[in-house]
């Protein structure tokens, strides 16, 4: 094997807790065994005094074994059992780990992620939804949905349960979309079209896909359950007036007018143009 062939076997070698010494003096005597000090130096190109210092510490950790004799002789551990000690030290100090570490930490680490750019934050989201297990929540419009339709019918075929607020006319048969009205007004309100996604209640998405040279696509990716509570929150409490929408709205309108307007007003004054959640009713 040449010096070429040799460096990533070396490198690998140190990745495991050898330094370079002792990896050439290790892959000399698989070479050549049994042999002398002075033999694996000559064969290894390490130099003959810190072959035999490295010789010694590699016998010390059960790596070379020695023959004795005069010069003394040595021999590789066989590299199948030198890899079977390594494969069980691991595999017991992962094992250990996985069940200590958590337990170490005082609170759960969820990043943030900011996604830019409405390729980015569709791309997430279907991995979000290729992912699930149980459920899935959804804000969206029509012309994003359609880039999730794929994905969203396939989770439908394992046995997702899908829930969707949908603006702007959104068609998924076979699918629970609940439409909402106020497209124009929400839009304008929010500066694009936005994306609230929950999955199986411990990832998510949300921000505006598609916004304006003074307010471009920008969306947060995270694990954190406090804030992918407060999202699903939100889509259910939508899907709860909506529902009722669809069955009272002659009773609504005769009791809060067009547009949910008195209660809009009741709620928030003056200012009920910043708050986009009350434009259920069609006109």
């Amino acid at each position: 094997m040449d010096t070429q062939q040799l460096e990533p076997v070396i490198e690998r070698l140190r990745d495991m807790g050898f330094n370079s010494y002792e990896a050439k003096v290790y892959l000399a005597l698989l070479k050549h065994h049994p042999a002398t000090g002075y033999e694996v130096s000559k064969e290894s190109g390490v130099p003959q005094a810190r072959a035999y210092d490295t010789l010694k510490t590699l016998e010390t950790n059960k790596f070379v074994v020695s023959l004795g004799g005069k010069p003394t002789q040595y021999l590789p551990v066989d590299p199948k059992e030198l890899l079977s000690r390594w494969e069980q030290s691991f595999r017991g100090a992962y094992d250990f780990l996985k069940e200590a570490l958590p337990s170490m930490s005082d609170e759960t680490i969820e990043p943030i992620i900011n996604l830019r750019g409405e390729d980015r934050i569709l791309k997430e989201a279907l991995d979000l939804i290729r992912r699930a297990k149980k459920s899935i929540c959804l804000e969206i419009w029509s012309e994003d949905a359609e880039r999730l339709e794929d994905a969203l019918r396939d989770a439908k075929s394992r046995g997702v349960a899908i829930k969707i607020v949908g603006y702007n006319d959104v068609k998924l048969p076979g699918i629970d979309v609940f439409p909402h009205g106020g497209v124009t007004d929400i839009e304008f309100t929010m500066g694009g079209r936005h994306i609230i996604l929950c999955v199986d209640d411990k990832e998510g998405i949300v921000g505006t896909i598609v916004g304006s040279s003074s307010k471009p696509p920008m969306a947060v990716q995270t694990r954190n359950l406090g804030i992918i509570l407060m999202m699903k929150e939100l889509i259910v409490h939508d899907i709860f007036l909506l529902d009722v929408e669809r069955n009272l709205y002659k009773e609504m309108i005769a009791i809060y007018g067009k547009d949910l307007k008195k209660l809009r007003q009741k709620i928030l004054g003056d200012d009920i143009s910043t708050v986009h959640h009350f434009s259920f009713c069609q006109a």
